[in-house]
């Protein structure tokens, strides 16, 4: 952290982690001279940080795995440049940290040496992010048919009726497909990436997947350039069944018009009657 940072933590004060990620900011702010973000402020009025955003590296620090930090960056399209993750460190290090609110000597030491971590830029608890943060989504809306249940990430994604999805984030978006998709494709067994540096119109293909049932060529819901691919996936496309909506991404695209193209894509309640519809017409 050699640069003086904006400082993001979560608002989880109701939590033991979440007073250690307060604390871990504030210390930050004291010794490296960083500019705490207030996450409440943040979230009623983003134009009071639009400078310190801008001219400032962000480090968000979550205290639990909810990561309501990251959260509130990512729905505002805030590049992370790193980020602690409480829990995780405390799991790292073999630390049980004391209940209740009122920080004790294991955890007045696990922040201490966080911060130094951080500072130093040398801990596995700081991520440098190349692109912008994607994280798996936690709260989903379901469409039921039948004895099959599929799962729509309840924000923060676009839809077309393909059934394709894009999470975008900044100038960039992670396309893939969706949990109706994988379902109805049963054991995902091939993946054929995109190439590097293709530009994509909006409706072309992405990649494409294939199953003992079908082929499938990935539909783009956004248009832009294809900066990154999933080059996992080549070897074990199964991870699309087991998380479509995270691990499964196929492919990343630098935007090009994601104004224009939303005009054609559907929300997650748009969406889910589309997979209702054709749960009950793949049954006929």
């Amino acid at each position: 952290m050699n640069a003086k940072h904006a400082i993001l933590p979560c608002n989880g004060l109701d939590k033991n982690v979440g007073q250690l990620a307060r604390e871990l900011a504030l210390k930050l702010a004291a010794e490296a001279e960083g500019e705490i973000i207030c996450p409440v402020l943040l979230n009623t009025a983003p134009s009071r940080y639009e400078r310190v955003t801008a001219e400032m590296p962000l480090l968000v620090i979550d205290g639990c795995p909810t990561r309501c930090a990251t959260k509130l960056a990512n729905r505002l399209g805030l590049r992370i440049d790193e980020k602690v993750l409480v829990t995780d460190e405390a799991k790292e290090a073999g630390v049980t940290v004391e209940e209740g609110l009122t920080l004790g000597p294991i955890g007045l030491a696990l922040v201490a040496r966080l911060a130094a971590d951080v500072m130093a830029e040398t801990g596995p608890s700081v991520t440098q992010e190349s692109s912008a943060d994607f994280e798996t989504p936690v709260e989903f809306i379901t469409v039921t048919h039948d004895k099959y249940i599929f799962k729509i990430p309840a924000e923060g994604f676009h839809f077309n009726e393909n059934d394709c999805w894009a999470r975008v984030i900044g100038d960039r978006a992670r396309v893939g497909v969706s949990d109706y998709v994988q379902q109805s494709m049963t054991d995902i067994t091939f993946f054929e990436p995109p190439k590097l540096g293709a530009q994509i119109s909006q409706f072309d293909d992405v990649g494409s997947i294939e199953s003992a049932k079908a082929v499938m060529d990935a539909i783009s819901p956004v248009s832009g350039k294809v900066v990154a691919v999933n080059d996992e996936l080549v070897d074990r496309p199964e991870m699309i069944n087991e998380d479509p909506y995270g691990k499964g991404w196929i492919a990343e695209l630098e935007l090009g018009d994601f104004e224009s193209d939303k005009e054609l894509l559907l929300t997650a309640e748009g969406y889910s009657p589309i997979v209702k519809k054709k749960a009950a017409e793949a049954q006929h």
